[in-house]
């Protein structure tokens, strides 16, 4: 064999080599993305189960506290938000809202006996402590994909070959400001 067939057989080897790493690393960020997209439509499940349950607790609290309509329409503003956000990351922000507003309904239901003794209040209240659990297990979820995915297209090679096939940042589920201070309860008369 002549040294001109082997030296283009090593190319071409190189090259084949190559090829298939990038083939490789192209495939496992398409797939890390995905698992990212899954993860978020599974919190985006859990955010509508909540969203219908919402109506039905108002509806519940205003029978016995219909003075209080200063909470309730902030309730149905953050569910409404919630519904027309169209991004990830405006969903983020109005779920955020929408949580430190219920957080105040069930503050507001602390103070109406009548209210929590309700069997369907005590059940719309037990569906949406467990669609929040839901919705916890699966922000922490969806952030542990994001990190992944983050740091595949953050570091070599990965970083060398995202820019090129547009594979852009993910931001995590955190906690908004809102979700670290306790609700404000007005117990006045309107």
């Amino acid at each position: 064999m002549s040294a001109f067939a082997i030296v283009l057989i090593v190319v071409v080897a190189i090259v084949a080599i190559l090829a298939v790493a990038l083939i490789s690393m192209y495939n496992n960020l398409v797939k890390l993305r995905n698992r990212a997209d899954n993860a978020w439509a599974q919190i985006d499940v859990q955010l509508q189960r909540r969203l219908d349950l919402v109506p039905n607790l108002v509806e519940t609290v205003k029978g016995y506290a219909s003075h209080e309509s200063g909470t309730l329409q902030r309730v149905i503003e953050a569910r409404t938000a919630v519904m027309g956000a169209k991004t990830p990351e405006g969903k983020m922000e109005a779920d955020s809202a929408l949580t430190g507003t219920l957080k105040s309904l069930f503050a507001v239901a602390e103070a109406y006996p009548d209210l929590k003794a309700n069997a369907n209040f005590q059940q719309l209240q037990t569906e949406l402590s467990q669609t929040e659990d839901k919705i916890s297990y699966m922000r922490q979820s969806y952030n542990d994909t994001v990190m992944k995915y983050n740091t595949a297209i953050e570091t070599f090679p990965g970083v060398v070959f995202a820019g090129m096939f547009h594979f852009e940042r993910r931001d995590s589920f955190d906690a908004e400001a809102v979700a670290d201070v306790a609700p404000q309860v007005s117990f006045s008369q309107e």
